[in-house]
């Protein structure tokens, strides 16, 4: 088991740990991880580990079993041996585009309310696939609303709620592909615009940024059909 550090503070972009496993694979697991696991459209972080004696650089970060996060290294090399205390760093660039491009699709969700039925992040652009039969006759009107709600600099928070809760009220869920993160008997939900001027709530297990004037322009992407009741809408920063 990890404690996921990045849950607290999304923000956190070094941190001390210590290693408990390595994995089969040539992974290593840490007693607490800054690093996101890839999940929920969202890639896992890259990054840095510094130890004396050597260093490691990890291409990305996978689910282990249970809660653990398992740190992948870019190539063969020595792993720093369980029990290694040490210091862990984020490509935090990188981290944080996917952080405001995730904020930005829950703000696409909002602009386009359909059921979405898949999602991609990526640190440059990012895309919603939405169950909608027609075309988005003006693109121009959708980007301007999208925008608009950038420019209020919404707060963006989070709440947990158990998960009878949630089944309580299915609407909560937009996502049809991917479900909300369950197992340990709550849910966290992220909520943007708070009081009369919430826009959204929704299950949610990925990073997001504080506020949403923090994402910056952007722009719409390429509109793609993909079946007869499906369209592709790609967002990318302006």
């Amino acid at each position: 088991m990890s404690l996921q550090l990045f849950r607290d503070d999304a923000y956190m972009r070094d941190a001390r740990g210590t290693v408990v496993a390595h994995t089969s694979e040539g992974g290593v697991v840490l007693d607490a991880s800054i690093f996101y696991p890839t999940g929920g459209g969202q890639p896992g972080d890259a990054g840095m580990l510094h130890w004396e004696g050597g260093q490691l650089e990890i291409a990305t970060a996978v689910k282990g079993e249970g809660e653990a996060v398992v740190l992948v290294p870019s190539g063969p090399g020595a792993l720093p041996e369980i029990g290694t205390g040490l210091r862990q760093s984020l490509d935090w660039e990188r981290r944080y585009a996917h952080m405001r491009i995730h904020t930005a699709l829950h703000l696409l969700s909002v602009v386009l309310a359909f059921p979405v039925t898949g999602g991609s992040i990526g640190a440059e652009k990012g895309r919603l696939d939405f169950m909608m039969e027609e075309p988005i006759e003006d693109r121009e009107a959708v980007e301007a609303a999208l925008n608009a709600l950038v420019a209020r600099d919404l707060p963006v928070s989070e709440d947990w709620i158990s998960e009878a809760e949630l089944d309580a009220n299915p609407g909560l869920v937009k996502t049809m592909s991917v479900a909300p993160p369950r197992g340990a008997g709550r849910v966290r939900l992220v909520r943007i615009g708070e009081g009369d001027g919430q826009v959204d709530l929704q299950p949610c297990g990925g990073t997001h940024v504080a506020r949403t004037g923090e994402i910056g322009p952007l722009k719409l992407g390429k509109l793609e059909k993909k079946g007869r009741a499906n369209r592709r809408v790609n967002i990318l920063f302006g």
